[in-house]
């Protein structure tokens, strides 16, 4: 769930192979070879690896034993190929190869891809299941542990996502206030963004969400409070060389969708399990903030159904 590794550019070519391009460094060649080990690979682990680099389409969506086909190798060589690599296995090493050939396409190349067609919203939700399966699987309770230990520990917590990816953002920010912490959710203009990451200290926390290509802002965001010494935590599904430098973890999130644009539902399913482990870092502080944001919103008029008062001593409750 954690990667700080670096990736390479190269020229997409339409039949879904790369050739040399220019090598700035955030492509996808250099990403599967820097995390080759010292040693190298074996011959079969590296007509594994020729298949990854060539034919990166057909070795996003194959499985198992059709990358296995595809390198002339058994399928227990695909699975250690995919561990020398640092992945848990095949299915690991899918899940960013894919998320990386995807942010490779354009947004009408993306849809074409999937071949959306009638039954597209059933699709979405199955794809939705599917991927909260296999976060689920690969999750990492210590990493999320950490993300809220981090925030509850800051001064301020700012927590950046532009774009549709601001709803997740949003919704950070604003449950772990009601939590008791100082979080701040910063969506679009750029001029607030680089004012409140000056104010940024060794004290402060950054949470960077983005998907698919990414927001160039939320990136330099992250670098430049790396840079003030702020603790800076990435959720996306295939960091950038520069993203994966400026964090000091980053969160693995399946975000792929069945049309063109990338599927929130993983990440905002993170973000609430993020903020359910801080709101227990302190219970009591926790407890204290939302009864005092209880009194505003009764104050305030906001909900429709009010609670009953003293609930808890009415008869038949403990």
């Amino acid at each position: 769930m954690a990667s700080r590794r670096a990736a390479s550019s190269n020229e997409h070519r339409a039949d879904g192979t790369y050739g040399a391009g220019d090598d700035s460094g955030d492509g996808f060649e250099t990403w599967l070879r820097g995390r080759l080990p010292e040693r190298g690979l074996r011959a079969k682990g590296s007509a594994v690896l020729d298949v990854l680099l060539t034919q990166p389409r057909r070795a996003s969506f194959a499985s198992t034993a059709e990358l296995a086909s595809l390198a002339a190798v058994n399928i227990a060589t695909v699975t250690r190929t995919a561990q020398a690599l640092g992945f848990a296995g095949w299915p690991a090493l899918q899940q960013e190869l894919r998320a990386r050939y995807l942010s490779a396409l354009s947004a009408p190349d993306v849809a074409a891809e999937h071949h959306a067609s009638d039954g597209a919203g059933e699709a979405s939700l199955r794809r939705d299941l599917d991927s909260l399966a296999l976060l689920t699987r690969r999750l990492d309770a210590g990493a999320i542990r950490r993300v809220a230990e981090s925030v509850a520990g800051a001064r301020h917590t700012v927590v950046v996502a532009d774009g549709s990816y601001a709803a997740p953002g949003i919704a950070f920010a604003h449950n772990a206030r009601l939590a008791g912490y100082n979080v701040t959710s910063v969506a679009g203009g750029d001029a607030q963004l680089a004012n409140i990451i000056s104010t940024m200290t060794s004290q402060d926390t950054l949470i960077a969400i983005s998907f698919w290509r990414l927001y160039a802002s939320t990136v330099l965001a992250a670098g430049e409070a790396h840079r003030r010494g702020a603790k800076v935590y990435a959720l996306t599904d295939a960091a950038s060389p520069a993203l994966a430098e400026a964090a000091d973890e980053v969160l693995l999130v399946p975000a792929e969708g069945v049309s063109f644009f990338p599927s929130l539902t993983v990440g905002t399913a993170l973000v609430q399990a993020i903020v359910a482990e801080l709101a227990i870092v302190d219970a009591e502080r926790t407890r204290h903030s939302i009864e005092a944001a209880e009194t505003q919103w009764d104050r305030f008029g906001l909900l429709h159904r009010r609670p009953r008062p003293h609930l808890a001593s009415e008869p038949g409750r403990d």
